[in-house]
C-alpha cells in the first residue's frame, strides 16, 4: 500500500467534500458524511490500521499525517453545526408566544394519604411518622409477635446488613407502620390518638395487585374505657367520608398478635352496589383494613402508664383504598413514568 498516494487523496477527498457540501443545511446529511468518512469502514480508519504494519520509520510521518487530516476534518464538522445551530436561532420566529411551562402536581398516592389523613385529622387524631429502618423490637417483639413468627424469617423480611443493636435486635425494613404505636407510647402518657402514613416493605412477588414496597395508614387510639364500640363509629365515619354516605361496613373476626378482639373490615362493594360483580366475587363485599383492640401485652411493654388503659388500633393500605376509589386496575401504575396515568388525577 502507497500510504503517500492514499493520504493525497485523503486530503483532495476532505477538499472535495468542503466544497460539496459547503451549503448544507440538513444536519442529517452532515452526519452521514462524518460517519462516511470517520467510520469504521472510512478511509482514516483504514490509514490508522495500516500504520501498525508501517515500517517502523515512517509510521512516525504516516500518524502525524493521518491525524492532521482527521483534526481537519472533525474541526469542519464542528464549524457547520455550529453554522446550522445559528442558522435554526436565525429562522426562529420571536413573535410566536412562548412554550407554556407546564407544572407538575402531587402524586396520587401522596393526593391519598393527605385526604385520608384530613379525615382523622376531623376526628381529634394528630398526624406523626416514623423510620423506614427499624429494630426488630419495635417491628416485632413489642408488638406481640413472637421469634417464632415467620415473618421473622429472613426471607420474609428484608434485614439490612448492619450491626445490630444489643437490646433492640436487628435492623430491617419496617414491614408495616404498627411499630409507631409503640415509639408514639414511650414518649407521650395517654391520652393518645394518631394516625401515621409512610412506606412499608415486604418481600412480595409483584403482581397487579402486590408491590415489594407500598404505603399504609396506622391509627391508634388510647384512653380509659375505649371500647371495641368506639372503634367501629370511627372506622364507619371514614368509610362515609371517604366514599360515600350509603357506604355499609362489614366487621369479621381476625387474627392479628398485636390485637384482640381483632377483625377484618369489608365494605359493601363500590361496583355493584352490594348486589354481586367480578371485582368483590360476588360477595357484596370487598376487604379494606385490618383492625381490633390493642393487645394488653403491647400496652404494657411501654410501661406502667398505660397499664389498666384500652386501645384500639387499625392500619389499611393506601394504594389499595385508592385503586378501589379511582377504580385502577393495576397497583404498577403507581410506580410508573408514564405522564398519561399521571395526568388524570
Amino acid at each position: 500500500m502507497d500510504w503517500r498516494s492514499e493520504l493525497k487523496a485523503l486530503e483532495d477527498a476532505l477538499t472535495e467534500l468542503k466544497e460539496r457540501y459547503r451549503q448544507a443545511v440538513d444536519p442529517n446529511v452532515l452526519e452521514e458524511v462524518r460517519v462516511k468518512f470517520l467510520g469504521k469502514k472510512g478511509p482514516i480508519k483504514a490509514l490508522l490500521t495500516f500504520i501498525k504494519n508501517a515500517p517502523p520509520n515512517e509510521r512516525r510521518e504516516l500518524g502525524q499525517a493521518v491525524n492532521r487530516i482527521k483534526e481537519a476534518f472533525e474541526s469542519w464538522i464542528r464549524e457547520k453545526r455550529y453554522l446550522l445551530s445559528e442558522k435554526e436561532e436565525e429562522v426562529k420566529d420571536p413573535t410566536l408566544p412562548a412554550r407554556g411551562i407546564e407544572l407538575g402536581h402531587r402524586h396520587i398516592i401522596n393526593q391519598t394519604i393527605i385526604e385520608i389523613v384530613d379525615i382523622f385529622k376531623g376526628m381529634g387524631f394528630a398526624l406523626s411518622d416514623g423510620p423506614e429502618i427499624e429494630q426488630e423490637y419495635y417491628n416485632f417483639s413489642a408488638l406481640n409477635i413472637d421469634i417464632t413468627h415467620p415473618s421473622r424469617d429472613a426471607f420474609d423480611t428484608f434485614y439490612l446488613n448492619l450491626p445490630p443493636d444489643k437490646e433492640k435486635g436487628k435492623y430491617l425494613l419496617r414491614s408495616h407502620t404498627s411499630p409507631m404505636q409503640v415509639r408514639i407510647m414511650e414518649r407521650f402518657s395517654p391520652p393518645v390518638a394518631v394516625v401515621v402514613p409512610g412506606r412499608v416493605y415486604r418481600p412480595d412477588a409483584v403482581d397487579a395487585s402486590h408491590s415489594f414496597m407500598f404505603h399504609q395508614i396506622e391509627g391508634f387510639l388510647v384512653d380509659t374505657g375505649v371500647r371495641f364500640s368506639h372503634l367501629k363509629g370511627i372506622l364507619m365515619e371514614f368509610a362515609r367520608e371517604y366514599f360515600y354516605d350509603e357506604i355499609q361496613l362489614r366487621f369479621r373476626p381476625h387474627y392479628f398478635p398485636f390485637t384482640e378482639p381483632s377483625a377484618e373490615v369489608d365494605i359493601s362493594c363500590l361496583f355493584c352496589k352490594g348486589e354481586g360483580c367480578p371485582v368483590c366475587r360476588y360477595s357484596g363485599w370487598i376487604e379494606v383494613l385490618g383492625c381490633g383492640m390493642i393487645h394488653p401485652k403491647v400496652l404494657s411493654a411501654v410501661g406502667e402508664k398505660y397499664i389498666g388503659k384500652t386501645g384500639f388500633a387499625f392500619g389499611m393500605g393506601v394504594e389499595r383504598l385508592c385503586m378501589l376509589k379511582y377504580r385502577i386496575p393495576d397497583i404498577r401504575l403507581f410506580y410508573s413514568a408514564d405522564v398519561r396515568f399521571l395526568r388524570q388525577f
